[in-house]
């Protein structure tokens, strides 16, 4: 007997052992539990961590999160009430708030997260269809153009008005949600725009259509620029054909007074004396000569010219001279006349 009960020790107190740890379970910080007996709840929601006991073999727990859990759905084509194309991306955030509802509606998380694509993603449709792109996009409903930023000259174009905004937007798919989920146990905290792109055939044109406005705002300015350059050579020129004039109608001037000058103080040199006066005309005589004739000229006159005048009376030099290449013939001066004696003092009565 006593060998029998030491054989059989060991694998009872292994079996013992066995159904003592599948007689306890733990539940964390961030859990709440369930326990079902063949696929029926047996009791109430159990939220209270530490340590618990259950019918070994025959009791489930089943764990949910009582943590705020993230929904992320998948970018989805959707057409705006301006007939604009998108890809609307949303994101969500949801918790679990009667475990028992949830595990008889929808026993795990993924069974959740798909059927939050199909509701939040419905009502996200329907709303975006709505409303127009602008009211997408933005939030500020008392929006001013900032005249600093405009061009010189332009004025700005009327803003569109905003009656939601997308924080309003956002929170109407919220409200359209949550009524739905909260059959299933759920309960949607947020519901918010990742991302909204132009679908990808629509987006070439809208790049395409920027840089033809961009082209057009750059032709407008270079034209601007090109007439301002106009005016200003305009102007430069004006201002350089004046300075010019007035530049020539002052040299006139002073030419034409040291011309007067010059020809007050010729006269009054040549009219001195006959003597003057003849070499006056020999020698304007002789620069006429200069300037008519050259090396290669060949001048006819006739015997009454006054320019053939002095040729006539001109005598050849003798050979000796002409052959000095260095011989210089001293230039005539003209002698002035004696001057006149001073008349005598007519003696007075006596």
């Amino acid at each position: 007997m006593n060998n029998f009960f030491k054989s059989a020790f060991v694998p009872i107190f292994l079996v013992g052992a066995f159904l003592l740890w599948n007689s306890f379970y733990t539940i964390s910080m961030t859990e709440q539990v369930i326990i079902t007996q063949f696929g029926k709840v047996r009791g109430s929601t159990i939220n209270e961590p530490g340590l618990h006991f259950k019918t070994p073999f025959l009791d489930t727990v089943n764990r949910f999160d009582k943590r705020i859990l993230e929904w992320d759905g998948r970018p989805s084509p959707m057409t705006t009430r301006d007939k604009q194309y998108l890809e609307v991306d949303t994101f969500a955030r949801w918790r679990i708030t009667d475990p028992l509802q949830f595990l008889i509606r929808m026993r795990d998380e993924r069974s959740a997260q798909s059927r939050l694509d199909d509701i939040i993603g419905s009502n996200t449709m329907s709303t975006v269809a709505n409303h127009d792109l602008i009211e997408l996009i933005r939030t500020d409903k008392d929006r001013k153009v900032n005249p600093a930023a405009l061009p010189a000259g332009t004025e700005a174009a009327p803003l569109i008005s905003i009656r939601e905004g997308r924080i309003a937007i956002e929170e109407l798919i919220l409200k359209q949600a949550q009524p739905v989920v909260k059959e299933f146990g759920i309960e949607i905290l947020d519901v918010r725009f990742k991302r909204l792109n132009y679908s990808p055939g629509v987006l070439e044109k809208i790049y395409d259509r920027m840089i033809s406005e961009r082209e057009q705002i750059a032709a407008r300015f270079r034209s601007e620029g090109e007439g301002e350059a106009a005016r200003i050579s305009g102007t430069r020129a004006l201002e350089l054909n004046k300075i010019t004039s007035e530049a020539y109608r002052k040299i006139q001037e002073i030419r034409g007074a040291s011309e007067a000058k010059a020809s007050a103080i010729y006269s009054e040199a040549f009219a001195s004396s006959p003597k003057a006066a003849e070499f006056y005309a020999f020698q304007k005589t002789l620069e006429t000569y200069s300037k008519t004739a050259g090396p290669d000229t060949t001048v006819v006159f006739s015997t009454g010219s006054d320019l053939f005048r002095l040729m006539k009376t001109v005598t050849p030099l003798p050979p000796a001279v002409v052959g000095k290449s260095a011989a210089v013939i001293p230039p005539v001066l003209p002698v002035a006349p004696p001057a006149a004696p001073a008349p005598a003092a007519e003696a007075g009565p006596q």
